[in-house]
């Protein structure tokens, strides 16, 4: 490994695993998410002590409504205690947490999570971490298409002045730079309607590994892919 990595601004993750692990482990489940919460940690960690900027995680697609009743409601019951146990740990190391994702089709305790721990954290700068819950960059993209298409109709943008800038201060979270380097696990390789818009130019980088068994060590690997590859931008 690279003695001195090329640190991305802003690392994005896919989370995935998580139910084949505790499959494979004997548990239910369920199971396989509570010990993923470990994994979320230590890449939060790694990312600070690292330097990284900005962190985004898949946490809940909106094709995740379709899994089984019982696994859904799991999810969102951790995610709110996870959220109620880290949040005063993840401000005090300067934290800053956002949550990207139509919020409509979240229940008012989820909501409620999600609005303190935005305002509990707003100051912060150490590390500015990106929950995707409820995701999905087809919506996302069409959602920004009818804001801007709202504008035209009103006078407000003329059809000529619309430019990518537009688009992308259209997007859930606009200002947020995008990802040099987009992670999954499991062994899958696909992106599942995830950033579309903003990985035009993220490197990719797949790994077998579980969700709840990637660790720091796991972490470091994919940087030290991302600090040797070159990336050019179209360029030669």
């Amino acid at each position: 490994m690279n003695k001195t990595l090329n640190i991305p601004n802003h690392i994005a993750i896919i989370m995935d695993g998580n139910g084949r692990w505790a499959t494979q482990n004997g548990f239910e489940r369920s199971y396989g998410h509570i010990m993923g919460v470990g994994s979320v940690k230590e890449v939060i960690e790694e990312s600070l002590d690292l330097g990284v900027r900005y962190l985004t995680m898949y946490a809940f697609s909106a094709e995740n409504w379709s899994r089984p009743r019982t696994e859904v409601d799991g999810l969102m019951e951790l995610f709110c205690s996870t959220i109620s146990d880290q949040k005063e740990i993840l401000k005090s190391k300067g934290v800053k947490v956002l949550f990207m994702g139509d919020r409509e089709a979240l229940c008012d305790k989820v909501c409620g999570y999600i609005d303190s721990c935005e305002n509990d954290t707003s100051d912060n700068s150490n590390l500015t971490l990106i929950i995707a819950l409820n995701y999905s960059s087809r919506a996302e993209l069409t959602r920004a298409a009818k804001q801007i298409a709202i504008l035209s109709v009103s006078g407000e943008l003329n059809i000529g002045d619309i430019t990518e800038t537009t688009i992308k201060e259209h997007l859930y979270i606009g200002n947020i730079p995008d990802p040099d380097l987009i992670i999954r696990t499991s062994g899958e390789c696909r992106l599942s309607n995830f950033l579309l818009w903003q990985c035009s130019y993220s490197e990719l980088y797949f790994t077998e590994v579980l969700w709840p068994d990637f660790n720091k060590e796991q972490y470091r690997k994919a940087i030290d892919v991302f600090s040797n590859r070159t990336r050019r931008f179209g360029n030669i």
